[in-house]
C-alpha cells in the first residue's frame, strides 16, 4: 500500500490557526469605541469594551483556541469532526464582532451619557484597532480551519505508542505464571491479577 505524501502545511496552518484565534480572543477583552467629547466644558472620554458589546467573540474565539489543541492530537476523522466545530466557533466570532460594529459605538456612546452629558453636547465617536484586530482574528483562525479541513488527510499524525494496549492485551490474554511473567504484564498495561 503506497503511502500518503506528507503535507509541509502542518506546522503554518496551525500557527496561523492559533495565532487568529489567540488575537480575537484578546482583542475581544479589549476597548472596541472611544466616545470623546466635551460635557459642559469638561473633557469627557468613555468607553466599550468588546466583551461587553459582544460577549460571544471571545467565548468562541477560545473555543477555537482550543479545537486547535485537540486537531493537534487527534487522527484524520476526529481531526475533521472538530476542523468542522473550529470553522463554526471562528466564523461565529467573526460574525459576532462584525454585527457588533454599531452596538460598540452605542454603547460607548451610552457610557458618556451616564457620567453626566447631555445630548447637546458635541461627541466623536471612534472604533479602536482592537475592533479591527478581533475580526482579523477570526478571519485567520477560519481560514485556517478550513485549511485543515482539506489538508488533514496528508497532515502527520501522532503515533499509537501511547494508545490504550487493549487490542494487544486481548491477543494475549494469557494469565501469567511467574514472577517475570506478572512483571510483563505489568509493562504491557495489562492486570496480572485478572
Amino acid at each position: 500500500m503506497a503511502e500518503r505524501p506528507r503535507s509541509r502545511s502542518f506546522g503554518p496552518v496551525v500557527l496561523l490557526g492559533l495565532g487568529g484565534a489567540a488575537l480575537a480572543a484578546v482583542a475581544g477583552a479589549h476597548d472596541w469605541a472611544r466616545t470623546t467629547g466635551s460635557a459642559a466644558g469638561t473633557p469627557v472620554t468613555a468607553v466599550a469594551k468588546g466583551s461587553e458589546s459582544a460577549p460571544l467573540v471571545v467565548a468562541l474565539a477560545l473555543v477555537a483556541l482550543a479545537a486547535w489543541g485537540v486537531v493537534l492530537v487527534v487522527r484524520l476523522r476526529t481531526r475533521r469532526v472538530v476542523s468542522v466545530l473550529g470553522v463554526l466557533a471562528s466564523a461565529g466570532a467573526l460574525a459576532a464582532t462584525l454585527a457588533s460594529h454599531g452596538r460598540a459605538q452605542a454603547d460607548s456612546l451610552t457610557a458618556v451619557m451616564a457620567k453626566g452629558a447631555s445630548g447637546a453636547d458635541a461627541f466623536s465617536t471612534a472604533v479602536t484597532g482592537w475592533y479591527y484586530a478581533a475580526a482579523v482574528g477570526g478571519l485567520l483562525s477560519t481560514v485556517a480551519f478550513v485549511l485543515a479541513l482539506l489538508w488533514a488527510p496528508r497532515w502527520p499524525a501522532m503515533g499509537s505508542r501511547y494508545d490504550a494496549p487493549a487490542a494487544q492485551a486481548d491477543a494475549r490474554a494469557t494469565a501469567p505464571v511467574g514472577e517475570q511473567d506478572m512483571w510483563r504484564a505489568l509493562d504491557d498495561g495489562r492486570d496480572p491479577t485478572a
